[in-house]
């Protein structure tokens, strides 16, 4: 987990002030003894290996870093539903050793732990829905951050080891909040089913809901063609609510019970 910044900040404001002691009001080191200056010297020198100053992330968001694989190849060994239009829909167990089938990249980054909550929603603790990604690209160029890209979010969902589901191989109904029939009924909409945030959805960089809960606005890589705007993870519904599946149906102006958003940086 990234350290935060107001702590790194803190560390290297102290180690400077015990390397120069020059100004007035800094701490004078002929005044302690040369034991609580080696102790205190030791415990910043533990707390700074391996961090890098520009490396945190702003409160709230995680760092993701790492090789990500483009063009991923999976293999699903038990379909969840029985034979009909839908058996080859949900994977119960994909297998263990996906295959990348293109050169890998590397990405560094921030992302929302958690879906974002529009100003104007902040007394409800579950994320914001019916945000349309028109209302999604502001409101993250607002806090001084952006949609993120479709590789992103997929990488931030499955990690190096290109996870099919954001917690593992295998689907689990209870870590995420998915798999939902009572859905509505036609001419009525959707049941309001999403939920504050599941802590037990949470992907190998520690980033959460990122399978079910809502479907969140992400901008399509550039190059790859088609329309910017593309929704991510499904929601409550018995959906893929894979890393990989994407939904391209709806412009920048839809939206319903079932769309939220985050942000990167």
């Amino acid at each position: 987990m990234p350290t935060s910044r107001p702590f790194v900040l803190t560390v290297a404001l102290l180690a400077s002030s015990l390397a120069t002691c020059t100004s007035q009001g800094d701490i004078d080191t002929n005044a302690l003894p040369r034991s609580s200056i080696a102790v205190i010297a030791e415990g910043i020198s533990e707390q700074l290996e391996g961090v890098d100053l520009d490396d945190a992330c702003p409160a709230g968001m995680m760092r993701v870093s790492g090789s990500y694989c483009p063009d991923v190849e999976h293999k699903c060994l038990r379909w969840l539903d029985p034979p009909g239009k839908y058996h080859a829909f949900r994977c119960a167990e994909y297998a263990k050793d996906p295959v990348c089938r293109a050169p890998r990249k590397t990405l560094h980054f921030c992302i929302d732990r958690d879906e974002q909550r529009l100003p104007d929603t902040a007394y409800d603790p579950r994320p914001s829905n019916n945000v349309s990604y028109a209302e999604a690209k502001s409101a993250c160029s607002a806090r001084g951050a952006r949609l993120c890209g479709q590789s992103e979010w997929q990488f931030a969902c499955e990690g190096e080891e290109m996870r099919p589901y954001p917690y593992g191989f295998t689907r689990d109904s209870s870590a995420c909040n998915i798999d939902h029939v009572e859905l509505g009924k036609p001419g009525q909409g959707l049941h309001d089913l999403r939920t504050a945030s599941n802590a037990s959805c949470v992907s190998p960089f520690g980033v959460r809901d990122l399978a079910g809960n809502l479907e969140e606005w992400v901008t399509r890589d550039a190059g790859s063609g088609g329309k910017a705007t593309l929704l991510k993870g499904s929601w409550w519904m018995p959906g893929r609510s894979t890393c990989r599946a994407t939904n391209a149906g709806h412009d920048a102006v839809y939206h319903g019970k079932e769309t939220g958003y985050r942000c990167c940086r």
